[in-house]
């Protein structure tokens, strides 16, 4: 009797162990526990308007840059912006919503600590920002917009409008975890 038991369970344990290994695996893959610790730091300029400076080759060796014709360059002006807060991690930093001299438009996070994570994606939505648990999964309920993968979960960088795009349709920005459909911060867009 014993061997019969012996021979039965070794097959049982062999079996349950590769499932576990599988399972490890798999869940590995699908959570990248690792991205927690692993911070990903991005500082981009501000975004710039048309027209660079160039030196006039008649000059000689004169230092007086002159501008080349065309537009002016301009600043980015603000038209809109807001505070993240923290939904499903602690989140903090600014929002702008900045239109360039040739009218196109970029979302600029400033300041931004986050933590890393498996597909955080930027997203641009029309939902009301709530805080607390109430605010994780708002945000794909309604209109919202890709405007790409997260450069980074801290720094300041620029995620440009998709052309034909109207900002105005939308109110709130925010950090979002396609991968497990959780925003971990979001703002809401206050006009200026």
């Amino acid at each position: 009797m014993g061997r019969v038991r012996s021979m039965l369970t070794r097959p049982m344990v062999a079996g349950a162990l590769a499932v576990a290994v599988v399972l490890v695996g798999v869940g590995l893959y699908w959570f990248k526990p690792w991205t927690l610790w692993q911070d990903d730091t991005v500082q981009e300029a501000l975004p710039e308007a048309t027209a660079a400076e160039s030196a006039d080759p008649s000059a000689g060796r004169s230092a007086t840059p002159r501008k080349a014709p065309g537009p002016e360059r301009t600043a980015p002006v603000t038209v809109a912006s807001g505070d993240l807060i923290s939904h499903e991690h602690a989140t903090s930093g600014r929002v702008k919503l900045l239109r360039l001299a040739d009218g196109s438009h970029v979302v600029r996070l400033e300041d931004l600590d986050t933590s890393n994570g498996p597909d955080l994606r930027v997203w641009l939505t029309d939902a009301p920002v709530k805080e607390g648990r109430a605010g994780w999964f708002v945000f794909d309920d309604g209109l919202h917009e890709s405007l790409g993968s997260l450069k980074g979960n801290k720094g300041s960088h620029n995620y440009r409008l998709p052309a034909g795009l109207d900002p105005a349709d939308f109110t709130s920005v925010s950090i979002w975890c396609d991968r497990f459909n959780v925003s971990f911060g979001a703002a809401e867009l206050g006009r200026v």
